[in-house]
């Protein structure tokens, strides 16, 4: 299935402040304080201002950080990944390929199990699509990603 992903100005004027300076202007949001850190729910996170498929919730885990954190994308293509030295320091920034949100960082202190990398985001940049929901919100390809980590629970 071929979707346009892109960056929409008429999803961009719908952003909050916070979401707007965060994937417009790179800034991140509080630690603990934002929608998706302690989100359990399955689902599929995608950029709020394009839509495109960013995480799935089978590859998160609680980093003890504050933010929604991934060990890997659900489509590698749909994230850029650039070196940001900002803050002095050198990092890994993580953008949307098609809407060009930033969307955190990527860092490789993930858990050694799942590939090492730690993929910080910001919940401002994404809008989660609960499981039971994909087919409806026209993500229906995805729902292969929660059946087969569903069998692989079951072995």
């Amino acid at each position: 299935m071929s979707h346009d992903y892109r960056k929409n100005p008429e999803a961009i004027s719908r952003l909050s402040p916070e979401q707007y300076r965060v994937t417009q202007e790179a800034e991140t949001e509080p630690p603990f304080n934002n929608a998706y850190w302690d989100n359990e729910e399955p689902g599929l996170y995608v950029d709020i201002v394009s839509g495109e498929p960013l995480f799935a919730s089978v590859n998160k885990y609680d980093s003890g950080t504050g933010w929604p954190t991934f060990t890997r994308p659900v489509e590698a293509e749909n994230v850029v990944e650039l070196q940001d030295s900002t803050l002095g320091i050198t990092r890994t920034e993580v953008r949307s390929a098609h809407g060009d949100s930033h969307l955190g960082h990527v860092f490789d202190d993930g858990p050694p199990e799942a590939g090492g990398l730690r993929y910080c985001m910001n919940s401002a940049a994404l809008r989660f699509i609960p499981r039971d929901d994909l087919e409806r919100a026209g993500y229906g390809e995805y729902r292969n990603v929660f059946e087969q980590a569903d069998r692989g629970a079951k072995r």
